[in-house]
């Protein structure tokens, strides 16, 4: 079993500095996917509303037979139930469908500008953290005007923001606000989907020097620059691969090559203009 380290969160939450994302990963086998990745050492689950996993991700906790206390449980608000009422109930929705009895990582998945509601979707938030509903709170997508404002606004910064980044998007001015704001980044597509990034020559390059694969390069980098990477997978053994990254560094010099990948956004999603219901 892989031990993943953790970092403290701002709220003072232990942090795994890799996750399992689970987009996709949807009945028996989702839930047999998601048990042997818990079976192998992670303890970061990233599910959604709009993933239609939630109540798989909570059998998986309880069928994994792990302490509850040792998993970090992450869901988020969908677009649609932006509002102050409206992400209260959202969230009494969540924890039914996942069968538990909080949510560790508690998240708005997209901010919606057109629709205008993201302050009070956060304020409500904050609510459900002083209630005891979610451990910990914090966006995805969310810009630094639109962090600050949520600082400004209220007072409470949001722990982590889940954002595109890989190689192609290493989203350094972004990174650094986080670092300002005492905010976690985390990574969605970390690995650049439905892209050339592991047969770039430079990425194979830099895995062959460490004896590792492209896949675990390519974590590592994520690792070491200070953002949880929440990588998915079915198998047992690409599970084990994608955790199997804290044995190695890279150099400066390989870091910055990897960094030197960049190319912009590869899906077009502009949290100030995409809408995500």
């Amino acid at each position: 079993m892989t031990n993943i380290p953790t970092v403290t969160l701002a709220d003072g939450v232990a942090f795994p500095e890799l996750g399992l994302g689970t987009y996709k990963l949807r009945g028996d086998d989702g839930v047999a996917a998601i048990v042997a990745a818990l079976e192998s050492g992670y303890r970061l689950l990233d599910s959604a509303v709009n993933y239609e996993n939630e109540g798989e991700v909570g059998e998986a906790v309880r069928r994994s037979g792990i302490d509850r206390d040792e998993i970090l449980v992450t869901t988020k608000i969908p677009g649609r139930d932006h509002g102050y009422d409206e992400t209260l109930a959202s969230a009494s929705r969540s924890l039914e469908a996942l069968g538990l009895d909080r949510i560790d990582l508690y998240l708005i998945h997209w901010p919606n500008p057109s629709v205008g509601k993201w302050l009070d979707t956060w304020r409500a938030m904050i609510e459900l953290q002083r209630r005891g509903v979610a451990r910990s709170i914090g966006v995805s997508n969310f810009t630094e005007p639109m962090l600050r404002r949520l600082a400004e606004a209220t007072g409470v910064v949001p722990v982590v923001n889940q954002v595109e980044l890989h190689p192609y998007y290493p989203q350094d001015e972004l990174r650094a606000v986080h670092a300002e704001l005492g905010i976690r980044t985390e990574s969605w597509s970390p690995l650049a989907r439905r892209s050339e990034l592991l047969a770039e020559p430079v990425v194979a390059d830099i895995a062959a020097a460490h004896g590792v694969t492209p896949t675990r390069a390519v974590l590592r980098w994520h690792v070491q620059l200070g953002s949880t990477p929440i990588p998915k997978s079915a198998d047992p053994d690409r599970q084990r691969e994608n955790a199997d990254v804290f044995g190695f560094a890279l150099t400066d010099d390989e870091m910055a090559a990897l960094s030197g990948l960049r190319r912009g956004r590869l899906w077009g999603g502009d949290p100030d203009t995409h809408e995500e219901m």
